[in-house]
């Protein structure tokens, strides 16, 4: 039974840092999203106009970060642009180089920009998943600590009556 109790304290223990480690996280990222001034468009999917803080406001808002840089090279990717750019320096079209090179960047900062946001996104899934399983620690302990000294001992007598 001492076993179990000494888990069981462990456990809470486990489940109380776990709580705390995955509010503390979520807190920190919700702070940091939220002091870089990043409001959703208005032509989002959902929440525009609302301020960048949270999973939600973040994934929207790399969603359109993504359409908009798509709107402006065409449709067309950073690897499909650098073709295009090739092609253009093997035709010796300076201006088309720089145009699809211009292009190219846009494509580029705006993959950077939506890398930010959805590790953002993955930082509060981890958050709530440790703060998850940080409640069922301390239900797994508080279950092992509600253990009754007398049903242990019972099954034990009946154990060493029965050889």
């Amino acid at each position: 039974m001492k076993v179990a109790k000494t888990v069981g304290i462990l456990s809470i223990i486990a489940g109380i840092v776990m709580i705390v480690a995955g509010a503390v996280t979520w807190g920190i990222v919700s702070s940091q999203l939220a002091a870089e001034n990043i409001t959703v468009p208005a032509d989002a999917k959902a929440f525009g106009g609302s301020k960048v803080g949270g999973p939600l406001t973040a994934y929207y808002q790399a969603d359109i970060i993504n359409e908009h840089a798509l709107k402006a090279t065409e449709g067309m990717t950073y690897a499909e642009l650098g073709a295009k750019v090739n092609e253009a320096k093997e035709a010796k079209d300076d201006a088309a180089v720089e145009q699809y090179q211009g292009m190219r960047t846009t494509v580029m900062n705006a993959s950077f920009l939506r890398a930010s946001l959805f590790t953002s996104v993955v930082s509060y899934g981890v958050a709530a998943l440790v703060i998850g399983l940080g409640v069922m620690f301390g239900l797994i302990g508080w279950a092992l600590m509600s253990l009754s000294p007398a049903v242990a001992g019972v099954r034990t007598e009946q154990a060493h009556a029965s050889v």
